[in-house]
This record gives C-alpha cells, sequence and structure tokens, in this order.
C-alpha cells in the first residue's frame, strides 16, 4: 500500500470512530493503529475497555460493560483502583449502555443507566479527565463521583485519614488514635465556597479533583461534605453534587459538570481548569444532554451593600428549585458579580458570614446581565440595643469554645477542651469560654451569670438564643433564677448526624424568650444567673445524645 493510501485510510478510520457506536463496532475505528501512532492522541478497544490516551502523560481506560474507569495511568504508574473497586459515579451504575466517540481533539465516553448519564471527556494533549453527572430523579439516594485510588502512593497525616491501628469510635467512619486525635473521612473542615480543588501530592507527582460550580448540587456556599478519604488499604477523592448528611435543601437535577481530574508533576492543578476561569466553548458541539454554553446564560451584578459589618465577610447567594449560585462581596462597598447562571427567578440572600441578612427576588436572563442597585441590608440582629451579649450574630459558632476544631475532628479528641464550664458577663473572654455545643448528655446545665442595673431589673426583657443546627431535635429550654421558659418546638434541622461529622451547618433560628421582670433579682449586687438545658423527644448518649450548636445569645435592652 502507498503511503498515500495509508494516509488516507488513517483518516477514514479516526472519522469512523468520531461516530459513536457501542461495543467492538467502536474496535473498528482504532483497532488497526500502528505502533507507531500508539502513544499519540487517540482511543482503542482492548475488547473490556476503551483505552484513551490523551496524547501527554495520561491513559485511561473506561469500562464498557459499566462506565467505571478502571485505570489511570500516568507516566507510566497506575494510579487507580483499591480492593478491586474502579472510579465511578455513585458506588457503581452496574449495566450500563457506554458509548464513545471522537471529535476533533476531544474524545467523549457517554455511560448510561437509568436516571443517570456519566460523561467522560479526555482532550488532546492535556493530563486531565474531565466527567459530567446528569441525573433525572431520586432512584439514586446520592450524587457523588468516586475515584478511587491505590494506597501507599501519597501521604496520610491528614485529618480525613487513618490507619489500621485506629479504634472505631462512632459508626464504622469515625477513628481515634492512641493519642485520643480523631479521624474520619468527614473532617474535610472546608466549605464548599473555600475551595476549588481537592487533592494528594507527594512532591514528585499529584493527582487533583478540580471542583464543578456545583450549580445542580444542594446545600449552599456554606455545606461542607466529605472529599477525600485515605487509610491503610484504600484513597479516594469525591465530587459530592448530593449528600443527605446535614442537607437543608431538597435534591437538585440535571446536568452538573464540568469536574476535572488532573495530574500535575507535584504542583497544583492550574487555575485555568478552575470553574471561573474554565473556558468551556470546546464542550458546546460535543453533544452532551443538558449542557448550557455561555451564550445560554446570564448575569447578576450588584452595585454594593449598605449597612455592612465591616468585621464580617459577606456572601449573595442565589437559589430556585434547579440551580444554586453565588459571590462574594467586595469588602467596603460590597459589589458583587455572578456570571453563569441559568435562565430564571432567584432568591437572592444577603449572607453576613453565615447569617442571611437579606433576601429578594431577582430575574435572570440568557445572554443578559441583571445590574441591581445598592441593596441596604436590613435584618441584621446585632444592631439590637442590648444589655449583653456572648458571641456574634454571624450564623456560626466560631467564637465559641472548641468551635475551629469541630470542622476536622470529633467532639471526645483530646485536642478539645473541656466542654463544661460557666461564664461570667463583664469578665473578659466570655465567648471563648462558652462552649460551641451543648448536648444534653454531656454538659448540659451551663451557666451564664450576669448583672443587671435596678432600672434594668424593673423590666421585662427578651432573651434571644440563636443556633445553627440541632442533633435529635435538640433544642435550649432556659431557667434565669427560678423562672423556667416552656419548651419551645424545634425548628427544622437536618436529620442526620452533624455536630459529630465536622459540620455546624443547618437551618439558622433564632429561639425567643419574654422573661418576666419578675424573674431577675432585686438586689443588683447578686448575679442572675441563666441556666441552659437541652431538651428533645428523642433519646441519645454521650455525643450522639440530643445537642445543638450556637450562633449567638443575648439579652435585649
Amino acid at each position: 500500500m502507498s503511503a498515500h493510501r495509508k494516509h488516507l485510510t488513517r483518516r477514514r478510520l479516526l472519522a469512523a470512530s468520531s461516530l459513536g457506536v457501542a461495543g467492538t463496532a467502536a474496535a473498528v475505528g482504532t483497532g488497526m493503529l500502528s505502533p507507531a501512532s500508539a502513544a499519540t492522541f487517540g482511543y482503542s478497544d482492548d475488547g473490556s475497555h476503551y483505552v484513551i490516551d490523551t496524547g501527554a502523560s495520561l491513559v485511561l481506560k473506561v469500562s464498557k460493560s459499566n462506565g467505571d474507569i478502571s485505570s489511570l495511568v500516568y507516566k507510566g504508574k497506575e494510579y487507580e483502583g483499591f480492593e478491586g473497586k474502579h472510579s465511578h459515579v455513585e458506588t457503581g451504575l452496574g449495566a450500563s449502555t457506554v458509548t464513545v466517540k471522537q471529535s476533533e481533539s476531544t474524545i467523549l465516553v457517554k455511560v448510561a443507566h437509568g436516571a443517570i448519564t456519566q460523561w467522560i471527556a479526555a482532550r488532546s494533549g492535556q493530563n486531565n479527565v474531565y466527567l459530567w453527572t446528569d441525573k433525572a430523579d431520586s432512584s439514586f439516594t446520592a450524587t457523588r463521583f468516586i475515584v478511587r485510588l491505590r494506597p501507599g502512593i501519597f501521604p496520610t497525616s491528614d485529618p480525613d485519614a487513618w490507619t489500621s491501628s485506629d479504634t472505631v469510635i462512632e459508626a464504622s467512619d469515625v477513628f481515634s488514635r492512641p493519642d485520643g486525635t480523631t479521624r474520619s473521612k468527614h473532617y474535610s473542615g472546608k466549605r464548599v465556597i473555600d475551595y476549588d480543588h481537592i487533592g494528594y501530592t507527594n512532591g514528585s507527582a499529584a493527582l487533583w479533583l478540580v471542583r464543578s460550580n456545583h450549580e445542580k448540587a444542594s446545600g449552599g456556599p456554606f455545606y461542607r461534605s466529605l472529599l477525600r478519604h485515605t487509610n491503610s488499604t484504600s484513597a479516594a477523592l469525591y465530587e459530592i453534587l448530593h449528600y443527605n448528611q446535614s442537607q437543608t435543601e431538597p435534591e437538585r437535577y440535571g446536568l452538573q459538570g464540568p469536574y476535572v481530574l488532573s495530574f500535575t508533576d507535584g504542583g497544583a492543578p492550574s487555575s485555568s481548569l478552575f470553574h471561573a476561569n474554565l473556558d468551556t466553548s470546546w464542550v458546546d458541539g460535543l453533544g452532551i444532554t443538558g449542557w448550557v454554553g455561555r451564550s445560554g446564560r446570564g448575569r447578576v451584578a450588584g452595585v454594593g451593600l449598605k449597612g455592612m459589618d465591616a468585621g464580617h465577610a459577606y456572601t449573595v447567594g442565589f437559589t430556585n428549585s434547579a440551580a444554586q449560585y453565588w459571590a462574594r462581596a467586595a469588602s467596603g462597598t460590597g459589589a458583587f458579580s455572578c456570571p453563569g447562571m441559568l435562565p430564571g427567578t432567584y432568591t437572592l440572600t444577603v449572607h453576613k458570614g453565615e447569617l442571611a441578612v437579606h433576601t429578594a427576588s431577582v430575574t435572570v436572563s440568557a445572554g443578559g446581565t441583571t445590574t441591581l442597585n445598592s441593596i441596604t441590608v436590613g435584618n441584621d440582629p446585632s444592631t439590637a440595643n442590648t444589655i449583653w451579649r456572648l458571641g456574634d450574630w454571624d450564623g456560626t459558632p466560631g467564637e465559641f469554645k472548641n468551635a475551629d476544631l469541630m470542622t476536622y475532628a470529633h467532639p471526645s479528641d483530646s485536642r478539645a477542651a473541656k466542654w463544661t464550664g460557666n461564664v461570667v458577663m463583664g469578665g473578659g473572654g466570655e465567648a471563648a469560654s462558652f462552649p460551641c455545643y451543648i448536648w444534653s448528655g454531656i454538659n448540659d446545665g451551663v451557666l451564664v451569670y450576669f448583672r443587671l442595673t435596678a432600672a434594668q431589673a424593673a423590666a421585662a426583657h427578651t432573651l434571644r438564643i440563636g443556633v445553627t443546627n440541632a442533633y435529635i431535635n435538640g433544642r435550649p429550654r432556659v431557667t434565669v433564677n427560678d423562672w423556667v421558659s416552656a419548651i419551645p418546638s424545634p425548628p427544622s434541622q437536618p436529620s442526620t448526624r452533624s455536630l459529630t461529622t465536622g459540620s455546624y451547618r443547618g437551618n439558622n433560628h433564632t429561639f425567643t424568650y419574654n422573661v418576666p421582670a419578675s424573674a431577675w433579682k432585686t438586689d443588683t449586687s447578686q448575679y442572675n444567673v441563666l441556666k441552659l438545658n437541652i431538651v428533645s423527644g428523642s433519646t441519645g448518649t454521650a455525643y450522639l445524645s440530643a445537642g445543638t450548636s450556637f450562633d449567638c445569645m443575648d439579652l435585649l435592652a
């Protein structure tokens, strides 16, 4: 055969492969490639897998039977798989219809199984794998992609790593080490708004999972979920799109992505892969069901926020049943911009820290920018005149004892300060002495001491207690000296574990107690004593007893 005819045959074979066919038919497109071209960009069919060579340093295999990514070879080294398990959406889809096509510099695999369609793409010359998940209904209980990695390649010293010598202390996923420190896959310590990527590096090689924009995820910008885990027999990275644990929102459906699996020589992934910077114009012609390119999206731009507290960061969120977005407000001015939004009408929420202090409605149109005039923040409880305040109204327990540790450790951790201890208002350091969580079975009955002037003691006052979350309907009942409040009704909160799995995030709620003047001490030299008890209609023990996490507490003037 002449060189010209060989060239034409090669072009015809590549063209046939780009049509996208299932099973052994795809092998016709690439199975006859010569050894000289095996290291170039393209795919082949080994009978059970589509073998995709990126033309860079990455070769991956996708199972033709179930769509698992069953091999990730970077620079000749295998990184994928443990304990006979591979990388896939959910915990594996099982028998699926798997097809492949090549469109110029992109190879795209489609995995269809019931309500879920998973898309996997590789681009010429890149050490990246682009992923999308399209979920149509609730027939699967969670939405996540798990990248399963061989153990021993990367260090295992982080809070979400544990070893076989560690002891299980809760359920099957929280562990204690001999020194009393705790580990769990839940202890990432990160809110969604605070990270673009998660992964591992050993200095000479790194593997990162760069998150998507989470527009079809749930839980909002402050949601925490498992991101990775490492132990003596396994390692994994997660893209969590819907997870029931400590969840505050209904599930959203539709296409989510791309999220990107990226190999590097030890450094961070390129910032061009972050969702805010990612050029997705190459996706527009691939035929991914549900894909909406930039021309089909709009933007909201805000001139600024009035009435901000300079001591706090502000975030502007947008939600409806189909999508969620958020943007950080600029310090000082409060200006914000949120691009890449699907058309629709959204609830706009301004958050001071994590506390909602303003809501409105805004409509987004494809290809347009909705410009908003200055928004006045008018629902900040911190502006109220108080006799005393413990903590700050910001939607988090961050000022209180042990709060920082609780996003990446169990409450029983040896690094935690004692959960007991009372507070004397006016003594200094009150917030740092007050526990961020109170459980009925651990530290129930915390006391707060405070004095009133004669004029203050002659009047009734409102006590406010803000909470961020609760476990098994735990809520505070208060006693002031000899006066005992009624038991408040439980607000809507997540029904799963939360306080022990790294999350205080729930539905912020404020309890109000109208304390009569007769409750106060008439001798102004004496302390009034406020006692906090956690009540619930459900039972549990120790750190799984009824409990709640605190945002702020104050007595109004």
